[in-house]
């Protein structure tokens, strides 16, 4: 089963190549057919996920990602196969910012996971992270939108390439920042 979560991640970083080259080679159909079985990996392997919210992510992210793929293929249109990037940042987003109306927030509960008991700081700062990662949900979410505006080229550099520069950025940056932020409140 782990082999199935680390199949549907890779699937789902690589969706805007397959896009770009599958269109372009094979057609709407093909493609469509292959990102469907990567789609029904992703609702599968989101069974493993200990947190149900990301359970929840996983199986309407797969979800979506059919119904863009059989839309697509249906009415021959690969344009639609283009919203998935904007419909998962819109899903992280409702996921992150609803936690922040609960008593722990996302980050918080994932925190908890290594170290359950999380010192009144952490708490704080796991909530100020969930708030940046909201920010960033809708920036990147509003530039891949615009991104199915324009070329495929663009829509495939930004979404297979930059987006993923930029989360991971974000993603190490604030690692850095917990590492020095844990010293500093420990001493």
């Amino acid at each position: 089963m782990r082999l199935l979560t680390i199949l549907s991640a890779l699937a789902l970083i690589a969706y805007p190549v397959a896009v770009y080259y599958g269109i372009n080679r094979w057609g709407i159909v093909t493609v469509g057919a292959l990102l469907a079985v990567f789609f029904i990996v992703r609702i599968i392997a989101a069974k493993q996920t200990q947190l149900k919210e990301l359970k929840y992510i996983g199986w309407l992210s797969g979800g979506a990602g059919i119904t863009l793929v059989t839309l697509g293929a249906l009415f021959r249109q690969h344009g639609l196969l283009l919203y998935y990037p904007v419909i998962v940042n819109a899903l992280m987003l409702g996921l992150f910012s609803s936690s922040l109306w609960q008593q722990q927030s996302l980050i918080e509960r994932i925190a908890r996971l290594q170290e359950p008991d999380l010192p009144a700081s952490g708490v704080s700062y796991t909530r100020k992270v969930t708030q940046i990662w909201c920010v960033f949900f809708i920036i990147n979410g509003t530039i891949a939108f615009i991104t199915c505006l324009m070329s495929l080229h663009i829509w495939t550099l930004y979404n297979g390439f930059i987006s993923y520069i930029l989360a991971g950025s974000l993603f190490g940056t604030e690692w850095v920042f917990r590492q020095w932020y844990r010293r500093k409140n420990t001493d």
